[in-house]
């Protein structure tokens, strides 16, 4: 492809760094059978991890039936081996499946034992690799009081063959590679190997890319719960009709709605990638889970701004979504992390300064979700501001407390106040059934 000698991953990059505490190797793609027609999705991971005397890998794959509105899952551990691996170049092997290859092309073997799938193929990138705030941390980003390397091809012409059935079924389509690693734990967030000068420089770094980004304002609402805590995320890719790529990944530091600690990177040609850092996002819809107590989104809407540009998005989930749950013993307060993960659309408006470009296409969604043993627990503020009057409401929304309580206080444009409290029967609360 043009412009292969800008490529920012090089060998080292794209190979195992064992022993990191995480890395990961995530592929993602939507397809059709060319035979039958039928519409799919896929997402596979091979993924392995080095703590205090241990180690441990695992491999996971979910296929979605896009026609048919289902999925098959299946993943595996080893608690006790790494990934088996190949020390100069990036070819990792978990059982019988496998992932290999450098930029721009890899190969995939992909097998699910539980449901019989089996899937042989090919990627070709359409697009430069490209590390999260490229510009601002040349990819690293922070994660408690760690740190990792985050880097994706947005855009891979995906091709081979799938079996299914006892079927053999030709594939074509397009996909997402991702690969992270680095000093950091989904399930102790506070784990520190001696890193933490550099996990403070990172946190610094982007806390003022996002502070030069912001207009510093009181919001007109703002929206805080339990489940949004900075251990998850929303992390949404999408593939847009006129060929460009949106990825979006969200800390969220307690926000349902408001301002977005997070990025949006879209690129327009596979060369070029624009970050986004002025965003503001809402939960248009949300699901609860059937595991455990908390809401996240299926419908998320996003604004986010750079200069005159404008870009306003709204992703939808439009399957049933798969709760990945990871059980978290060694840690009381949260239990588990769980990934809800489905299939979507996008659509919505890019604005340049002078013209506006409609926008639709194809999205993958999943939130990552850290659970409190507090359950859901959310807070709504809404600000009145003149010339409209000065005001403030507080809507509580509490399952720790079984309660419902609304408040408004307005002092303008004449004084009114307002309370209501509903109790919230217990049979609406799911328990951890996990």
């Amino acid at each position: 492809m043009d412009g292969e000698n800008k490529n920012p991953w090089t060998a080292e990059d794209e190979r195992e760094h064992f022993p990191s505490i995480s890395e990961w190797w995530c592929s993602e793609f939507f397809f059709e059978t060319v035979e039958d027609n039928k519409k799919w999705s896929l997402k596979a991971a091979c993924s392995e991890w080095a703590g205090k005397n241990q180690i441990g890998s695992h491999f996971s794959m979910t296929l979605f039936d896009l026609d048919n509105n289902k999925y098959f899952s299946y993943q595996s551990h080893n608690y006790s081996a790494k990934l088996e691996s190949a020390k100069d170049r990036f070819d990792v092997r978990y059982d019988d499946s496998f992932m290999r290859g450098s930029f721009p092309d890899y190969k995939m073997h992909l097998r699910d034992l539980k449901n019989n799938i089996e899937l042989d193929v090919k990627y070709h990138s359409e697009s430069l690799p490209h590390w999260i705030a490229q510009d601002v941390t040349n990819g690293w980003l922070p994660m408690g009081l760690g740190f990792y390397r985050y880097g994706f091809i947005p855009k891979c012409a995906v091709s081979g063959t799938m079996k299914i059935n006892e079927k053999i079924f030709n594939v074509d389509g397009k996909g997402y590679f991702e690969h992270v690693w680095g000093s950091f734990s989904y399930s102790d967030p506070f784990l520190n190997d001696l890193g933490l000068k550099k996990t403070i420089s990172t946190y610094t770094k982007l806390v003022g890319w996002w502070l030069h980004d912001h207009k510093i304002k009181i919001p007109k609402s703002i929206t805080f719960s339990t489940e949004n805590n900075p251990f998850g995320y929303d992390w949404i890719w999408a593939l847009l009709e006129n060929g460009w790529t949106i990825f979006y990944g969200n800390i969220m530091f307690w926000v349902m709605e408001g301002p977005a600690a997070g990025i949006l990177v879209l690129s327009k040609d596979g060369t070029t990638y624009d970050e986004f850092y002025d965003i503001h996002c809402q939960y248009n819809k949300i699901r609860y889970s059937k595991n455990y107590d908390f809401f996240y989104p299926s419908e998320l809407e996003i604004t986010a701004r750079k200069g005159k540009e404008k870009l306003h998005l709204c992703f939808a989930m439009t399957t049933e979504s798969r709760e990945d749950v990871q059980k978290l013993s060694r840690r009381k307060y949260y239990p588990a992390y769980v990934i809800c993960e489905a299939p979507g659309v996008v659509e919505g408006y890019y604005f340049d300064g002078k013209k506006k470009i409609k926008l639709n296409g194809i999205s993958k969604i999943e939130p990552q979700r850290q659970i409190s043993m507090l359950g859901h627990n959310s807070l709504k503020l809404d600000f009145m501001l003149p010339p409209e009057g000065i005001g403030m409401s507080f809507d509580l929304d509490s399952h720790f407390f079984r309660k419902k309580v609304f408040t408004k206080i307005q002092l303008a444009p004449r004084p009114k106040i307002k309370f209501n409290m509903n109790m919230i029967p217990a049979s609406k609360i799911h328990g951890n059934k996990v």
